[in-house]
């Protein structure tokens, strides 16, 4: 578990109810760094009070905490959307563009539209259906966008295993596509399949 110091804090959604504000959603995406499969995003909205004691950003929690994590934001949020764009869509739109295209398709996911947008990073998509506000490190300072970067994460995950099932020789079961030193090996042994980046450098 991270240390409480590092737990991701309510008082943007605080801020923003107390200005009115009702259906805050928190913005992250997970694999962008990755040489094969899709970036997935995630759009949560939680409700205020919800308790997630475990909640963290998702890259400073293991595995099985991760998904544990990933249920109870499911169990206790108000709306959950996921999105993503596929290999062959990073590829024509560059990873930028593709990470900023999910995002913008798990807001459209969720059930209903929110008031306002709580996104991980220094860059929004264009258009949000609301007003948004960006936060560098957001996945460590704001409690909804940890939960979509929780969310994000496991999706993500879950679609690399599955992936692993039909292409065992990268171990996306273990590396989720990102680039080690095992997947590269395995891309000069066997060459890039249909769920390679083909405009990432793959050696």
């Amino acid at each position: 578990m991270a240390s409480r110091s590092r737990l991701p804090s309510r008082r943007f959604e605080e801020a923003l109810r107390a200005q009115g504000y009702e259906r805050i959603a928190g913005v992250d995406e997970a694999g962008r760094g990755c040489l094969a499969g899709p970036v997935v995003a995630a759009a949560v909205m939680l409700a205020p009070d919800a308790r997630l004691p475990e909640l963290a950003d998702s890259k400073l929690l293991s595995r099985p905490l991760r998904e544990q994590v990933a249920e109870a934001i499911r169990a206790s949020a108000s709306m959950v959307g996921v999105g993503l764009c596929s290999p062959q869509e990073i590829d024509r739109l560059n990873i930028l563009h593709a990470a900023m295209e999910a995002m913008r398709r798990a807001v459209q996911d969720l059930a209903a539209a929110p008031d306002y947008l709580l996104i991980d990073g220094n860059r929004c998509f264009p258009d949000p259906p609301c007003p948004a506000e960006t936060l560098v490190q957001g996945d460590r300072r704001c409690r909804s966008i940890a939960a979509a970067s929780v969310i994000a994460k496991v999706e993500r995950d879950r679609m690399m295993r599955q992936l692993h099932e039909a292409y065992p020789a990268y171990a996306w079961n273990a590396n989720a596509g990102y680039p080690v030193k095992k997947h590269y090996a395995a891309l000069a042994r066997h060459g890039p399949s249909p769920h390679h980046r083909r405009s990432f450098r793959l050696s």
